[in-house]
C-alpha cells in the first residue's frame, strides 16, 4: 500500500500524489473492495455487450442505407440529449440514491435493447427504428453517466479513487476489445439482431449486481438539497478550477474530432479495406488493445499533471494523422494500436484530474458537464466526419480528426506554460532530455541612463 501525500498543491499541480509508483500487486487494489468486484463484473458483461451493440447498430443502419453520413446521424442521435439536457442529468445524480437510479436506467435499456433486437430478428427493422432506440438510449445515459462516475467513488473511497477509474477504463476497452470481435462473426453468421439483443441480457445483469451489492459498506455522497441556481453553482465551479478547465477544454477537441473513429472505421471496412463486418470488428479490437495496454500504464502514474494529459492528446491526434496517411491496411492496424493507447492515457488522465478535483457534494454536476462534452463532443463529431468521408475520402476524414486535437493540445499548452510562467528549453547537447519545460527567466531590468 502507498502513501499519498497530504501536500496542498497549486490549483494547475498534480492532485493526491503518491509518494511511490504503486506495487504490481496493487494495480487491482480497488478489487478488494466486496462492491466494486461486483460492479467490475456487471461492466465486463456490460461493456462487451454495448461494444456488440454499438458495432451491430452501426452496421446495421450502413446495410440499410449504405451511407455512412447516416451512420453519423445515429452517433448524432445517440449522444445528443447529454449535449442538451447533461447538466440537469448531473443535478438528478447530486440529489438522489445513485445505485437505485442506476438500476432504474439500466431496465429502461434492457427494454429498449431487447425491443430492438427483436424487430430486427424478425426482419421488420427499418433505420427510424434504429434511431428512435439510440435517441432513447441518448436519454438514459442523460442520468446514468454522470451517476455512474460519482458512485465509483462511493465504493471505493477517496483513496482508491484513481486506481478505480483506471480499471473502469480497462474494463471498459477490455470489453471494446472482446465486443467488436464477437460482433463482427455474430453478425457475419446470424445477423446484426443478436448482437443487438445480447445486450437487453446484459442489462438485467448490470440491475442484479447492484441489487446484491451491501448497501451498509458504501459511502454514499452528501446529497444537495432542491434550490435555485445548482446548474450554475456547477458550471462556475467548473470555470473556476484550472485542473477542471483545461482537461474539459482539450476533452471538447477530443471527443468532436477524435472519438468519432468508429464511424470512420465503417467506411474504411466497407470501401477502403473491403473487409466487411468483421475487418470492421478487427479494426476496433486493434484500437481496444491499445487502449487496454494505455489503461494498465496509466494505473502506474506516480502523478496526474496537466501537461501529460495534454501530451497525451497530442500524440492521439498525431497518431490519427499517420494513420490517415497510411495506404497499407497491416501498418493501418498498428497505428490503429497506437491510437487506443494514447486516448486512453489521455482520457483516464483527463478524469482523474477532474474527479480528484472536485468536491464530492457537486461531483454528480461536475462530470455531468464532463460526460455532456464527452458525448455530446461525438454528437458533433459523428455527421461532420461522416460529411467529410462522403466529400473529400475517408482518409481525409481521419486526417482532420486527428489534426484538430493535436493542435489544440500545442495551444492549449503554451497557454499553461505562459501561465506558469514556463518556457521550453532545447538543449542540443543533452540528446536524452533534448526538450524540456523550465521556468522562465526574468529579464533583468536595464541600469538608468
Amino acid at each position: 500500500m502507498t502513501t499519498e501525500s497530504t501536500a496542498i498543491n497549486p490549483a494547475t499541480e498534480p492532485i493526491p500524489v503518491l509518494l511511490e509508483r504503486p506495487k504490481w500487486r496493487d494495480t487491482f487494489d480497488s478489487l478488494r473492495v466486496f462492491n466494486y468486484r461486483l460492479y467490475v463484473i456487471s461492466q465486463m458483461i456490460a461493456n462487451t455487450s454495448g461494444w456488440m451493440q454499438k458495432i451491430a447498430t452501426d452496421w446495421l443502419v450502413n446495410e440499410l442505407t449504405h451511407n455512412v453520413a447516416l451512420v453519423g446521424v445515429t452517433v448524432f442521435l445517440q449522444f445528443a440529449p447529454v449535449l442538451v439536457f447533461g447538466v440537469w442529468g448531473g443535478v438528478l445524480a447530486d440529489r438522489v440514491d445513485k445505485r437505485k437510479l442506476m438500476m432504474t436506467t439500466q431496465s429502461v435499456t434492457a427494454i429498449l435493447c431487447a425491443s430492438l433486437g427483436v424487430i430486427t430478428l424478425l426482419g421488420l427493422v427499418t433505420v427510424w427504428e434504429v434511431w428512435g432506440v439510440a435517441f432513447l438510449l441518448g436519454l438514459v445515459a442523460v442520468v446514468e453517466g454522470p451517476a455512474r462516475s460519482a458512485f465509483v467513488n462511493e465504493m471505493v473511497g477517496h483513496r482508491r479513487l484513481r486506481n478505480a477509474i483506471s480499471l473502469n477504463a480497462s474494463i471498459f476497452h477490455l470489453g471494446g476489445l472482446l465486443g467488436p470481435a464477437i460482433s463482427g462473426v455474430l453478425i457475419a453468421i446470424v445477423g446484426s439482431g443478436w448482437s443487438i439483443s445480447v445486450n437487453a441480457l446484459a442489462a438485467a445483469i448490470v440491475v442484479l449486481t447492484f441489487a446484491m451489492m451491501r448497501v451498509r459498506e458504501l459511502l454514499p455522497s452528501p446529497r444537495a438539497d432542491r434550490s435555485k441556481g445548482q446548474i450554475r453553482e456547477g458550471l462556475s465551479y467548473v470555470v473556476s478550477k484550472p485542473t477542471i478547465f483545461w482537461p474539459m477544454i482539450m476533452l471538447a477537441f477530443v471527443s468532436t474530432f477524435g472519438m468519432t473513429l468508429p464511424v470512420l472505421l465503417v467506411s474504411f471496412a466497407d470501401t477502403v479495406y473491403k473487409t466487411g463486418a468483421t475487418g470492421y470488428g478487427l479494426y476496433s479490437s486493434a484500437a481496444a488493445v491499445g487502449a487496454l495496454s494505455g489503461a494498465v500504464l496509466s494505473t502506474r502514474r506516480l502523478t496526474v499533471r496537466l501537461r501529460t494529459i495534454m501530451f497525451a492528446a497530442g500524440l492521439f491526434g498525431t497518431a490519427l494523422v499517420v494513420a490517415g496517411l497510411t495506404p497499407w491496411e497491416p501498418l493501418f492496424m498498428v497505428f490503429l494500436v497506437s491510437i487506443g493507447l494514447s486516448r486512453l492515457l489521455f482520457a483516464t488522465g483527463a478524469e482523474s484530474i477532474v474527479q480528484l478535483s472536485t468536491n464530492r457534494a457537486i461531483r454528480g454536476r461536475v462530470m455531468s458537464v464532463y460526460s455532456m462534452i464527452m458525448l455530446g463532443g461525438q454528437a458533433l463529431g459523428g455527421p461532420i466526419s461522416g460529411a467529410i468521408a462522403d466529400r473529400f475520402g475517408v482518409h481525409a476524414a481521419m486526417v482532420v480528426a486527428g489534426v484538430v486535437p493535436a493542435i489544440a493540445a500545442v495551444v492549449i499548452s503554451m497557454v499553461l506554460a505562459r501561465s506558469g510562467k514556463l518556457s521550453l528549453s532545447l538543449r542540443l547537447h543533452r540528446p536524452g532530455k533534448l526538450i524540456s519545460i523550465v521556468p522562465r527567466r526574468r529579464r533583468m531590468s536595464r541600469p538608468a541612463q
